[in-house]
């Protein structure tokens, strides 16, 4: 590991000079700058304050854990598309996550498969037309704009029983898509 290297991304991260990091640990800004260029090495009481001063701990800077990726784009989904439906996973391998979000399209005069009861909640956010939303015996219908949140014990799928393609974000916890 290049702990300069390391300590460079975290201060340009904030924003901070060298001079800044210099000033908040009482060190000189060339100390700092043969520091980032490898030239010399911290001592472990150095290197905790300036870990102090960017905001983290010597833990956290040690841990072997990958940045996990937060941002995800248009070329990262997953589609899935059917004569009904087109499913949009909208972050990859979520099934892993607590939540799985997705952007789903239902066809005109077309319904979602039936999903039995499970554990887990459900949320979803109508973006274009209006859907029906079976839930065990009940049929409550959601419009452009509304949304809907709903315990997953009970049979319940979508219906767009419009002649226009219905789209929403729909939010399982845990992932069931």
């Amino acid at each position: 590991m290049q702990i300069g290297a390391k300590i460079r991304e975290l201060r340009l991260g904030l924003g901070m000079t060298q001079e800044d990091l210099a000033d908040r640990c009482e060190l000189t800004k060339g100390y700092i700058s043969q520091l980032e260029n490898e030239l010399t090495s911290p001592s472990i009481a150095t290197l905790i304050n300036i870990l102090n001063a960017l905001g983290t701990s010597l833990s956290s800077f040690f841990s072997d854990e990958k940045d996990e990726q937060v941002v995800f784009k248009e070329e990262n989904y997953f589609v899935k598309e059917t004569d009904e439906q087109k499913i949009t996973w909208l972050v990859p391998n979520s099934q892993k996550n607590e939540m799985e979000p997705i952007l789903t399209e239902i066809a005109p005069r077309s319904s979602t498969s039936q999903d039995m009861p499970h554990e887990g909640e459900e949320f979803g956010y109508v973006l274009q037309g209006e859907v029906v939303l079976h839930l065990g015996d009940k049929k409550m219908r959601i419009k452009e704009g509304e949304t809907f949140y709903f315990s997953s014990k009970k049979t319940h799928f979508l219906e767009n029983d419009k002649n226009q393609v219905a789209k929403l974000i729909w939010v399982s916890s845990p992932p069931t898509f």
